[in-house]
């Protein structure tokens, strides 16, 4: 166990450690850090902080993190409404937005199907992917960019499911992105090549 000469020092470097993949040590060297700031760019700091929290919302279409009830790419006339890129969450949008290869919508499901996590698809936006695809007939394509995982594959095939219906094309990103990784860690010209050279999934399923 660590002794702190502060006890305002550790209950600091306790909450820090708190944030996902932030052990002890790097907990400490970021407070210790923040001591050395100026009291005016740690108020900036605190106060991004607390405005996130306050303010930020779900765009009631696509489900990706806003800061009004639509975001602005749904709300952008400059997008193809005619396809849709279904993604794990908002660190997928931001990877495929830095690659400048995709201009159409997206829909974010908060994760994927993972029976060992005890995740299901009433856990997902699944059911308002579905609503959405009801109230909006300018949608041609589906775009599955999931992780190339069993669970992402999992949730592709659920997905194919559901939507087949509508009669859509539905198309998976190519295998640029090797087996098992995750979108954000893909580089954006092989995520961007993946999303250009997509493939329907139909021809990727043992029918």
């Amino acid at each position: 166990m660590e002794h702190f000469s502060s006890n305002l020092l550790q209950s600091a470097v306790e909450e820090f450690s708190r944030l996902p993949g932030i052990g002890k040590k790097t907990a400490l060297r970021l407070v210790l850090h923040l001591l050395k700031q100026d009291r005016e760019e740690i108020g900036r700091f605190s106060e991004a902080l607390l405005q996130l929290h306050k303010k930020v919302v779900y765009c009631s279409e696509c489900h990706n993190i806003s800061d009004s009830p639509v975001c602005d790419i749904c709300s952008s006339p400059r997008r193809d409404r005619s396809m849709i890129c279904v993604v794990e969450d908002i660190r997928d949008v931001i990877a495929i937005e830095n690659t400048g290869q995709y201009h159409g919508l997206y829909h974010v499901l908060g994760g994927i199907i993972s029976p060992m996590d005890g995740i299901g698809p009433a856990d997902l936006t699944i059911g308002a992917l579905e609503e959405r695809l009801r109230k909006n007939n300018q949608v041609e394509e589906l775009i599955l960019a999931l992780s190339t995982t069993m669970e992402g594959d999992t949730t592709n095939f659920y997905l194919y499911r559901k939507t087949k219906p509508f009669n859509l094309k539905v198309s998976v990103i190519a295998r640029g992105i090797a087996i098992g990784d995750e979108l954000e860690y893909a580089d954006e010209i092989t995520l961007g090549r993946s999303i250009i050279h997509r493939t329907e999934y139909v021809n990727t399923t043992i029918k």
